[in-house]
């Protein structure tokens, strides 16, 4: 070995020593400057805060719903009331076969007797009527009903009799009972064979009604 590799060997086994030495410095420095500050820190009195939760602001209500605007309902307008006048029917000329008399002539003035002024106007036409003559004499009495002679059975019958222009008995019917049927009937049916003298209006005879009485008693 040469004197040249000893001085390179020596050199390199110095700048080992040397780093070496300066990495152990630096982590002691290191270790002794980290214990301090935890000590440091350890023996530092702890300081705890309460800390308020922050309340949120409370929110604003929301704005109202701005209001629904509906369209106002149409205007009813009614229609006019048109009244349509229907024209008047045309005057319908009455038709006759009777030719009108034609007018006299005015006389001429002066000319022909002056006209006698009208006179007093008719009285009016009086009606003369006779009322019909019922008389049961001259007929033929009815006979007395068999039963209500044996009940003994009494009373006047009101009956109104239809006398034709001949005198014969057309019809009747009972005004006013006589409290019995049999009787009631006993009387129409005799009068029906009766002939009485008819009533006249101006002399002429004419069919009428006509009142009667009838009275049933035991002899």
């Amino acid at each position: 070995m040469n004197y040249a590799e000893r001085t390179d060997s020596g050199r390199r086994l110095l700048g080992f020593a040397a780093v070496l030495a300066l990495h152990v410095v630096v982590i002691y420095a290191l270790v002794q400057g980290l214990a301090r500050k935890t000590v440091e820190v350890v023996h530092h009195p702890v300081e705890a805060k309460i800390v308020e939760e922050v309340k949120a602001p409370p929110q604003k209500p929301p704005p109202p719903a701005p209001p629904k605007l509906t369209s106002p309902p149409p205007v009813y307008i009614p229609p006019p009331q048109v009244t349509v006048q229907s024209p008047p029917p045309p005057p319908v000329a009455a038709v006759t076969t009777v030719k009108p008399a034609e007018p006299a002539p005015a006389p001429a003035a002066g000319t022909g007797p002056p006209e006698a002024p009208p006179g007093p106007p008719a009285p009016p036409r009086t009606v003369v009527r006779t009322p019909a003559v019922v008389d049961a004499k001259s007929c033929r009495e009815p006979p007395y009903p068999l039963a209500s002679r044996r009940e003994n059975e009494t009373g006047i019958v009101r009956l109104s009799i239809l006398i034709d222009v001949d005198g014969r008995v057309l019809d009747s019917k009972v005004e006013r009972s006589s409290g019995y049927r049999r009787l009631d009937e006993a009387a129409r049916a005799g009068l029906a064979l009766c002939n009485f003298k008819p009533a006249t209006v101006d002399g002429k005879a004419v069919r009428s009604w006509e009142p009667f009485a009838y009275e049933w008693k035991l002899h």
